[in-house]
C-alpha cells in the first residue's frame, strides 16, 4: 500500500513536472492566430468529424504554421497515431500522415489516456461549448490529463491512506486548480490583443 501512495505521488509529480515545458512549447502567438482565423471557414467541431475517416480524434487546433494558417488534428486507429491537417477553408482532409516525432508521441498518447477515460467525445464537447457560447468560435481542444490524473491520484492516496485524506485532498483540487490558472491566463492573454 505504501509503494503504491509514492508511486501515485511520484506519477503525480512528473506529471506536473513535465506539464509547464509542454503548454510553454504549444504557446500560440495570440495576435497571429486572432488575424489568421477570419480566414477559416471551417468550424473545429467540422474539421473533428472530417478528420473522423483517418481515426478517432484525440485533440484538434488551429495552429500557425510555417506563416499559414492550418487546422492540425490529431487521431487514433488501433494504436497508430496520426496528424491529419484538414483544409481550413473547404473542409477536406489535405494531408494524413503518422506520428513519428518522438514529443508528438508522447503528446498523442497522453491525449489517447484522457481520452479512453472521457465520457464526450471530442466534437460533442466543442459543438456544447460553442452552443454555451454564442458569437464564439472553438480554436483548440486537448482532454485535460493533468487534471484526470491528478484527481485519480488523489482517489488512490484516500482510499489507500486513510490517514493521508488531507494529502488526497490536496491532489483532487490541485487538478483543478491548474485547470483555473491555466484558463486565467489564456483569458488573460486574450482580453489583451
Amino acid at each position: 500500500m505504501r509503494q503504491n501512495l509514492i508511486f501515485s505521488i511520484a506519477a503525480a509529480a512528473a506529471l506536473l513536472l513535465a506539464g509547464p515545458s509542454s503548454w510553454a512549447e504549444e504557446e500560440m502567438n495570440p495576435a497571429a492566430m486572432a488575424k489568421a482565423l477570419p480566414e477559416a471557414s471551417v468550424m473545429l467541431d467540422q474539421g473533428l468529424k472530417a478528420s473522423a475517416r483517418d481515426g478517432t480524434p484525440i485533440s484538434a487546433k488551429y495552429e500557425i504554421e510555417h506563416g499559414a494558417l492550418q487546422l492540425s488534428i490529431y487521431t487514433m486507429k488501433g494504436a497508430q497515431f496520426s496528424e491529419v491537417i484538414v483544409d481550413h477553408k473547404s473542409g477536406a482532409i489535405k494531408k494524413s500522415e503518422p506520428i513519428t516525432d518522438a514529443n508528438d508521441m508522447k503528446a498523442a498518447q497522453a491525449q489517447s489516456a484522457a481520452m479512453a477515460k472521457a465520457k464526450l467525445a471530442l466534437d460533442a464537447a466543442v459543438d456544447s461549448a460553442v452552443k454555451a457560447n454564442a458569437g464564439y468560435r472553438a480554436v483548440s481542444v486537448v482532454p485535460a490529463l493533468l487534471c484526470i490524473a491528478l484527481i485519480v491520484t488523489g482517489q488512490h492516496v484516500c482510499e489507500n491512506s486513510p490517514n493521508s485524506m488531507g494529502m488526497g485532498l490536496s491532489l483532487i483540487w490541485s487538478g483543478n486548480v491548474i485547470v483555473l490558472i491555466m484558463g486565467s491566463i489564456l483569458l488573460t492573454k486574450l482580453q489583451r490583443q
